[in-house]
């Protein structure tokens, strides 16, 4: 019998907790990007750590699931606390709490995601390479600035996009 893992989402009180890891893959001056029918944003590649996986193992995994290829990890870049309301239809108005990881990746020379276009729960996503001074708005908002100059350093953000209080 195979033990299901489920993703670390969890509700508490009015809200929702999130551990979610996002994977910056880039290539020359672009970087990969998630896109959908829904919204007006894009976001990175990543998505949801399973219940008794690393972070580590997590980003491994969705870059597969969301590209098909398999990528080795360089480091960790940022870890970022989000405080927001949801938008999606299991969330809509819900508070999230969220902890991500992100994770700049090894990209191969000759990168090509086997994959680009996606289904999660009935959205049709997308893979778009986009450069940090397009007009697009995306997910998490720092990128535009610090991958302009990356770190070796781990950065620490934290993001509210709620009043005190709520």
């Amino acid at each position: 019998m195979s033990v299901v893992h489920h993703d670390l989402t969890l509700p508490i009180d009015e809200g929702l907790l999130n551990i979610r890891i996002g994977a910056i893959i880039i290539r020359g001056h672009s970087f990969l990007m998630v896109g959908n029918n829904r919204d007006d944003y894009l976001y990175s590649v990543g998505g949801r750590v399973k219940f008794t996986e690393s972070t580590e193992q997590a980003v491994i995994r969705e870059v597969f699931e969301e590209t098909g290829v398999q990528m080795e990890i360089d480091r960790l870049g940022f870890i970022h606390e989000n405080f927001f309301f949801g938008d999606s239809p299991a969330s809509a108005g819900k508070l999230i709490h969220e902890f991500s990881f992100f994770y700049y990746m090894n990209t191969p020379e000759d990168f090509e995601p086997v994959f680009d276009h996606l289904s999660d729960g009935g959205i049709d996503e997308y893979l778009i390479w986009i450069t940090l001074d397009e007009k697009k708005r995306f997910y998490p908002k720092f990128f535009r600035e610090e991958l302009l100059h990356p770190s070796k350093n781990i950065k620490h953000f934290i993001t509210k996009e709620v009043h005190e209080g709520n």
